[in-house]
């Protein structure tokens, strides 16, 4: 596995110009921050329209940020930008979901494994143990469904996050951000949330015991339950 070398940070001050280019940079990060959310979240649906005038009404920020947060959304997969039309939330057809989780529980299982394999784990396993603690509690209460799946988003990026692979950390990254919406979905119920949370205690014995093998097969596992879950849900709703 590669690894990215650290950062040093830097002590001087940065000068006004690097300060005022840092709050604008800070300024198109909010912006797509709320534009993902409201995506995920469905306050924008799929195939619904982006219209950068209704879009800087419903977020309160500008229309340059509306549109450079846009711009980087698209390259997230969760934006689809046409000629003459603008931009749109992309829907995904059916198929188009399976793919995407599929090659996700391949990908989970290699960092999983990866992360179980690491001799470094117990540096992590604490803050792991913690957050399946919370779902755990989440996964009882059915009214905590949104909040289970937030927990979990957070999670798998704590996970990805601890891969010793850069290569790795930046595609999950980018399969996250598509199958957010769609993994809300699979976790709409009870019985999947406390199926899910299963998955995630195995995933935490693996871990500590340092099973690689148990690791990748567990994470393959949760991510086609979650893709199944998703696929049955947007079937029905299709009428099919």
């Amino acid at each position: 596995m590669d690894s990215s070398a650290p950062r040093t940070p830097s002590s001087r001050r940065a000068p006004p110009t690097e300060r005022l280019r840092s709050g604008a940079n800070t300024l198109r990060q909010k912006t797509l921050v709320k534009l993902r959310e409201a995506i995920v979240t469905g306050r924008f649906k799929p195939d619904e329209r982006l219209v950068e005038r209704d879009v800087c009404a419903k977020t309160g920020v500008s229309r340059s940020s509306v549109r450079e947060a846009l711009r980087l959304l698209e390259k997230d997969g969760l934006v689809t930008i046409l000629a003459r039309r603008g931009a749109q939330v992309t829907k995904l057809t059916i198929p188009e979901v399976k793919e995407i989780f599929d090659i996700r529980a391949a990908l989970n299982g290699l960092r999983d494994r990866d992360i179980a394999e690491d001799p470094r784990r117990h540096e992590l396993l604490p803050a792991i143990e913690a957050t399946v603690k919370q779902l755990a509690v989440q996964a009882r209460d059915t009214a905590r469904g949104d909040e289970y799946a937030e927990t979990v988003y957070r999670l798998n990026s704590l996970l990805n996050s601890a891969t010793r692979s850069a290569r790795l950390r930046s595609i999950l990254g980018a399969l996250a951000q598509q199958t957010l919406r769609y993994s809300r979905l699979g976790l709409s119920s009870e019985q999947r949330r406390r199926q899910s949370v299963r998955h995630w205690q195995e995933l935490v014995r693996a871990i500590r015991d340092g099973d690689g093998e148990s690791a990748q097969r567990t994470a393959e596992r949760r991510v086609r339950d979650s893709r199944d879950a998703a696929i049955k849900k947007l079937e029905e709703a299709a009428g099919l």
